[in-house]
């Protein structure tokens, strides 16, 4: 068979839990991403259960499609995990004890005081025509081969489904075999943005999302946070095919300006981290309706531990006096959900901590609990600042109105609260109206 250009690729994710929906798929948006840094463009992500048939003409299918398919999932130790018995069948080939990866898996699991199973040992199973692709970090090795179907010749990758698994082979074994179109260059840039609603991020530069331009710009909204998708794909030589996308880059970054919290991966919680690690700051959190989910945006960083101090879940109205010393009148005078309970809640973590700067977050999440004064959605965020000269220091205070269901205000408020941090941490006023924030 001739050796296949992978110009595109088609990616196939298998099992029952992603068909019926008890599984989100994520794996199929980490590899596409790093299929397009490779120059490679996905033409199709494609979805089956743990049935051979359906699994076989997937692959008959989609070697029609592309002339690279990476397969996640299917090849564990139990009878519905059969993707190497659909591969054999495509391949024409028997199954075939590798004593390699026989080998790999028995050095694994003695390290862990076990034995191989008889169901273990299946995962050393391959089509005599295919490759095992060692685990480092499981039972359950890739498969690597080639396949025709009535004359379309595609390579195939078959990797476990946990991506902790499958992304270091896909560094180590995959991304080297990869053959891209030749005198192709391909560059990709991310730059993320928080505190403005798509149109308006658009609007501030104009025309660069042309389809006849090149790069390529689009924009996509999720979490609370824009991504500028900045891609070169073409002919220029390396040197130039940077210095355009940089030339666009700059260009996003005058226009966004402080909006801008960092680029790729990085998220905001994560900028925030690292901003206050260098000025040698910590942060406490208070929270109410959103039940630790600030805390564990900030804890889920690697570093957070130089910079946070902690927090406390105070949900109930008495727990709010006792934990951060919220004053009964203020509970009488206003309500939980007020800008004042907010602001003593705020002040009460970073007397409690010592912390430099306080988030605390009030709300009516929903879907009950709302009135027509605060209806659901209501939330109220104050960021507290300790000031040397002053042990409360100061603070500022913002009302949302929130729309969409319990986890969405949740969310909504995390993201808007991390916000307000970032802003008062880049030394600019905040927006006048910060994403979701009704007019």
């Amino acid at each position: 068979m001739a050796e296949p250009v992978h110009t595109h690729a088609a990616i196939l994710s298998i099992g029952d839990e992603l068909v019926r929906g008890q599984t989100l798929d994520t794996n199929s948006k980490l590899l596409s991403e790093r299929l397009m840094l490779a120059g490679i463009e996905p033409v199709e992500h494609g979805t089956v259960g743990d049935g051979l048939v359906g699994i076989v003409d997937a692959f008959k299918r989609l070697s029609r499609r592309a002339p690279l398919i990476v397969a996640t999932g299917g090849l564990g130790p139990t009878d519905d995990d059969l993707t190497r018995e659909a591969l054999a069948g495509v391949l024409g080939d028997e199954l075939v004890e590798d004593a390699v990866a026989l080998g790999w898996l028995t050095e694994r699991l003695r390290s862990r005081g076990r034995e191989v199973s008889p169901a273990q040992r299946r995962q050393a199973l391959r089509p005599a025509g295919a490759e095992c692709l060692r685990n480092e970090l499981g039972t359950a090795p890739g498969l690597s081969a080639r396949i025709d179907v009535e004359g379309h010749t595609a390579d195939v990758f078959c990797l476990p489904g946990p991506p902790g698994e499958w992304v270091p082979m896909w560094e180590t074994m995959i991304a080297p075999r990869l053959r891209p179109e030749a005198g192709i260059t391909v560059r990709t840039r991310f730059i993320n943005v928080v505190g403005l609603p798509e149109a308006d991020a658009a609007a501030l530069v104009p025309g660069i999302m042309a389809r006849d331009a090149s790069p390529q710009v689009g924009i996509t909204a999720s979490g609370g946070v824009l991504t500028w998708r900045i891609r070169y794909r073409g002919t220029l030589a390396p040197a130039e095919a940077d210095r355009a996308v940089e030339a666009v880059a700059r260009r996003i970054y005058d226009a966004m300006g402080k909006h801008i919290f960092g680029e790729g991966e990085a998220s905001l919680a994560s900028c925030i981290v690292k901003l206050l690690r260098a000025r040698g700051q910590t942060l406490a959190v208070v929270e109410s309706c959103t039940g630790g989910m600030l805390g564990h945006a900030i804890s889920a960083v690697p570093g957070a531990s130089w910079v946070f101090a902690g927090g406390f879940m105070t949900y109930s109205n008495e727990f709010k006096q006792r934990a951060v010393d919220v004053r009964a009148e203020t509970l009488r005078a206003h309500g939980a959900v007020s800008a004042e309970c907010a602001g003593e809640m705020a002040f009460g973590g970073i007397a409690k901590t010592g912390a430099a700067w306080c988030l605390a977050i009030t709300g009516v999440a929903g879907p009950d609990g709302g009135t027509a004064a605060k209806p659901v959605g209501t939330v109220y965020i104050a960021l507290a600042r300790r000031d040397a000269a002053a042990p409360l220091g100061e603070s500022q205070n913002k009302k949302f109105e929130f729309p969409g269901g319990r986890e969405d205000v949740r969310q909504r408020s995390v993201m808007s609260a991390l916000a307000m941090l970032w802003f008062a941490l880049k030394a600019g006023d905040p927006p006048a109206r910060l994403l979701w924030e009704k007019s």
